[in-house]
């Protein structure tokens, strides 16, 4: 793959990335859900402050520091990412088609939750449990926005759960609890795809 197909995929990604968002932001109610299958696929909106699967990222004070750290934290990874798939596909002629796919879905990923909290929180008015969300308003500073997720899927209740696996349900004790996007979608799949299939040549 070149440069320029490379450019074009992680465009491509971004876009159905944030179209889906962007649809759920102005049309879906804070916590609002739609069942697609029953008992185990649901589009459920809910807003993150930027970490993955829905996690928070708690820091003291008022100021939000752990959010700007992870901004920072995803814009050096963007950066050292495009370095990298730049690297490799101008000088490593042998680097399999999988590892640029899996490097360039990963920065997809980045990319897309890194608008989320850049700008949506300049072009969208707050969404609420009462109210959906409006282009023009203005909710939160730059890099301050909330990150969208809206993929649910409560597959199994499983009560009486360890304590060291609590992780893995949510607050109603539903596995696979946590509620992602499709730009987690992405750094998720392509990670665990790179490590298994791909591990030997990162080794190299």
């Amino acid at each position: 793959m070149n440069l320029k197909k490379i450019s074009i995929l992680i465009l491509l990604l971004i876009l159905a990335d944030q179209v889906l968002k962007i649809w759920v932001k102005t049309h879906m109610q804070l916590d609002e859900a739609i069942v697609i299958f029953p008992d185990w696929f649901q589009l459920r909106f809910i807003e993150n402050n930027g970490a993955a699967f829905g996690m928070q990222l708690s820091t003291p004070g008022n100021f939000d520091w752990g959010k700007l750290i992870l901004g920072i934290f995803r814009i050096g990874m963007v950066i050292g990412l495009g370095w990298l798939i730049r690297e490799i596909v101008t000088k490593r002629k042998d680097t399999p088609r999988g590892v640029v796919v899996g490097l360039s879905l990963i920065m997809a990923g980045a990319l897309g939750n890194i608008i989320d909290s850049a700008v949506y929180g300049l072009i969208f008015s707050a969404s609420t449990p009462i109210s959906v969300a409006e282009v023009g308003g203005s909710y939160a500073g730059f890099m301050m926005g909330k990150v969208v997720d809206m993929f649910y899927f409560p597959l199994f209740q499983w009560n009486n759960i360890p304590d060291i696996l609590s992780f893995l349900v949510d607050s109603n004790n539903y596995f696979f609890g946590a509620i992602f996007n499709l730009a987690d979608a992405y750094i998720s799949v392509a990670a665990v795809y790179l490590l298994a299939f791909q591990n030997k040549f990162f080794l190299k």
